[in-house]
């Protein structure tokens, strides 16, 4: 089994067209038929039914997908490592964040690292943890910051916890405060407008959880945004929302930021990576220089 005949697998298998998939991968088709072949015979099973010229990948074509996209990302990421210099002056890392910490924790650490590494390309990816969990299990990013705990069905996955931050309620500024002294009890949010989060955000399972150990369902104006998308909402008047204290601070005077009353929630985020595979050189020097900011108290 060779490197090339799974990307050609794959190729076909994204596709399910052996013309296009020989395009994608510069070859031509009976060059690729034949190594998917010989791959097939090697393997003792049809990958693909081709039943009247229509393409489908069989059980053995399905079994075999995820591990084939695996090995080449687990290739192309020693490919990188071999290829990275001592001094750090080329390679790239490919981290996954979540938007809130995009805006606060991140502008100020990766700032420090490309000064420090101007040759590393940073490849960012925002998402829900959930979202950068199910990219690290397929090879798609060396490094994530995620949220703490992982969902039960996670990958083996190393974590090292970096910072726990409190949740606050933001509000248009233009509007009445939320609570009462000050402070926003979660029996407060009962009945009271709320701007949610997408599904996948972990924010959105820590609201809904601790306004139903309050004993009731919140009320939506508005839901399925990002950060962004939820602050401007709220500064739009449309509702209030629960985010994090680090995202609330950066939004802006027009909005208005109110701590939950006592215990409050709060969340614990972790540097996460691979268990079976080591990070990139460049990701472990940006991992180390992120870890020297925390763990922390947000």
């Amino acid at each position: 089994m060779h490197f090339q005949q799974l990307t050609y697998f794959v190729a076909v298998a994204e596709t399910l067209h052996f013309t296009r998939a020989a395009e994608a991968v510069h070859v031509s088709q009976p060059s690729l038929s034949q190594q998917i072949r010989a791959l097939e015979t090697e393997l003792g099973a049809e990958l693909f039914s081709r039943a009247r010229g229509n393409i489908a990948l069989t059980d053995a074509g399905e079994a075999l997908l995820p591990l084939a996209r695996r090995i080449l990302a687990d290739a192309e990421t020693a490919r990188q490592e071999v290829q990275e210099l001592v001094q750090l002056r080329s390679g790239r890392v490919r981290l996954g964040a979540t938007p809130s910490l995009c805006t606060g924790l991140l502008p100020d650490v990766l700032r420090a690292f490309h000064d420090r590494h101007p040759g590393v390309r940073l490849l960012l990816e925002e998402g829900g943890s959930h979202d950068l969990v199910r990219q690290l299990a397929r090879g798609a990013l060396d490094l994530a910051l995620v949220v703490l705990p992982l969902p039960a069905a996670s990958p083996a996955l190393t974590t090292v916890e970096l910072l726990r931050e409190d949740l606050v309620v933001v509000s248009s500024a233009a509007e009445p405060a939320p609570g009462r002294g000050g402070r926003v009890r979660i029996a407060d949010l009962e009945g009271a407008p709320l701007v949610m989060f997408r599904h996948g955000y972990n924010l959105r399972e820590l609201t809904l959880a601790a306004c139903r150990a309050e004993g009731f369902e919140p009320t939506f104006t508005v839901e399925g945004g990002e950060m962004d998308a939820v602050l401007g909402f709220v500064r739009a008047g449309l509702g209030i929302a629960v985010v994090p204290s680090m995202a609330a601070h950066r939004a802006g005077p027009d909005l208005r930021c109110t701590p939950l009353a006592r215990p409050g929630l709060r969340r614990t985020i972790a540097l996460a990576h691979r268990s079976d595979v080591a990070p990139p050189r460049a990701a472990r020097e940006l991992q180390r220089m992120l870890l020297e900011h925390g763990p922390q108290d947000g």
